[in-house]
């Protein structure tokens, strides 16, 4: 599988990563599998968080027999210093190692969160501390939506080395600042900041509640996903050709297997081909911003 450098962090990352909220739906044997399986393809980054149900305590296992193979990227919610460094804490014991490459803030919505992040008694101070002392290597932040949200953050956060934010042809194909993620990436990019991506494979919000209830939709993702494998194939080489540094498997089991082979075929997607997807989908509901995220 491809690689490409991880902004300045001195990484390569496969240009897939592994999105280990997957694992939260599987028994530990079958999470020890799908581990494995995504290892056997190449992929050398994964992304896990606590509020990923059990995924931080299903991964351990199989992390901390693959520790040197694996670029361990976790997160949090908090936004203090005394929450963020209680919650690294309890990541670091779930997950069994002692040291975490990558430690974001983990869904940055809104412009006092970054106030709070940015405060002396803020997160970062407890990210910084952590780097300080070894515990972690470098620092990241994720996004759902508000792109002008995460611009600021690039210009406020002078350390920020990663970012994770949307994109798929459905957001480039509005062209308007609520979805402006292309101007999000030119600037990261400026500045040397590593670019994972999510919601490639977003088809758009699934229907009310009331008609399809969350007991009853085939995939646990929050938005409904492309599930076949062509539209699959085809939204992950749209995104990989944006320049992203990596592309994030999707969160349901089912349809990691499918994100892992298009990655292994990747090969490039001209110009014609990106903008006749962008104009086929660019009036199909956009499932960011989305502050119903989990």
């Amino acid at each position: 599988m491809q690689t490409r450098a991880l902004g300045d962090t001195g990484h390569e990352s496969t240009i897939a990563t592994f999105g280990a909220i997957a694992l939260n739906w599987l028994e530990q044997e079958g999470a020890n599998q799908m581990v494995e399986h995504v290892l056997s393809k190449g992929v050398n980054h994964f992304d896990v968080a606590p509020t990923y149900g059990d995924a931080e305590l299903k991964l351990g296992p199989k992390l901390r027999q693959h520790r040197e193979d694996i670029f361990l990227g976790c997160k949090t919610q908090e936004r203090g210093y005394e929450g963020a460094k209680r919650k690294l804490d309890r990541s670091f014991d779930r997950l069994g190692v002692d040291y975490i490459d990558l430690y974001q803030v983990h869904g940055l919505e809104y412009e006092s969160e970054l106030d709070e992040i940015t405060a002396d008694d803020g997160a970062l101070a407890a990210f910084r501390e952590a780097k300080d002392e070894g515990k972690i290597g470098h620092i990241g932040l994720t996004s759902h939506g508000n792109p002008g949200l995460i611009r600021d953050a690039i210009d406020r956060i002078d350390d920020l080395e990663t970012l994770m934010f949307p994109l798929n042809p459905v957001v480039v194909g509005k062209g308007d600042d609520e979805h402006d993620y292309a101007g999000v990436f030119e600037a990261a990019e400026k500045a040397g900041i590593g670019t994972l991506g999510i919601k490639a494979f977003a088809r758009g919000r699934w229907p009310d509640t009331d008609e399809l209830p969350e007991a009853d939709r085939p995939f646990a993702n929050w938005y409904e996903p492309v599930d076949t494998p062509n539209e699959i194939a085809e939204r992950f080489d749209f995104a990989a050709a944006q320049g992203l540094t990596s592309v994030v498997t999707p969160g349901d089991p089912k349809l990691v297997a499918m994100v892992l082979d298009a990655a292994t075929r990747y090969n490039g997607m001209d110009e014609t081909a990106q903008r006749s997807l962008i104009e086929r989908l660019r009036h199909d509901e956009s499932p960011v911003p989305e502050q119903l995220h989990h």
